[in-house]
């Protein structure tokens, strides 16, 4: 179900958004970050995700994301629950004139990079990067960031 803007903006200023986040990890130990066009974290490296929509399935939503964000549609049962977590910002889809907050279902998901056929809608460029790449570069988003060094600092196996 789409929304107008207005309603849209009603929702987003009124509530928080539940979203799935997509760690994905290519067969060299790399993670896909991509570059967003969009706000929030317009500008910075950020995993693949998007919202849950309306009277949406978590596994509907997965297989839909995914189809989007990666080109190729996976199922929820393909990857790895990674945990919940809170994204808050400033600005939002409208611009700064209200805040944007997440609730993240994180999913790691374990791919063959060359089967992917990654978009440009929501990423104009995307690259492969190792977990302690990912948390030294500020163009990574911090709420990305947080997803590999809690891990790192956790000692996590394959991070």
């Amino acid at each position: 179900m789409y929304l107008s803007h207005q309603n849209f903006a009603t929702v987003v200023r009124s509530t928080p958004l539940i979203s799935l986040d997509l760690i994905v990890e290519n067969e060299n130990g790399e993670f896909l970050v991509g570059k967003r066009t969009n706000r929030p974290a317009q500008g910075y490296w950020f995993v693949p995700g998007g919202r849950v929509q309306k009277d949406e399935t978590l596994e509907q939503a997965f297989v839909r994301l995914t189809l989007a964000e990666l080109g190729q549609g996976f199922r929820q049962s393909d990857a790895q629950f990674y945990g919940v977590w809170q994204h808050f910002y400033q600005d939002s889809f409208a611009g700064d004139e209200f805040t944007t907050h997440y609730v993240v279902l994180g999913f790691r998901l374990r791919v063959t990079a060359n089967q992917l056929a990654l978009p440009d809608e929501q990423h104009n460029a995307y690259c492969w990067l190792k977990p302690a790449t990912l948390v030294a570069d500020e163009q990574v988003h911090h709420n990305t960031r947080a997803y590999f060094d809690s891990a790192l600092q956790a000692g996590v196996p394959g991070l």
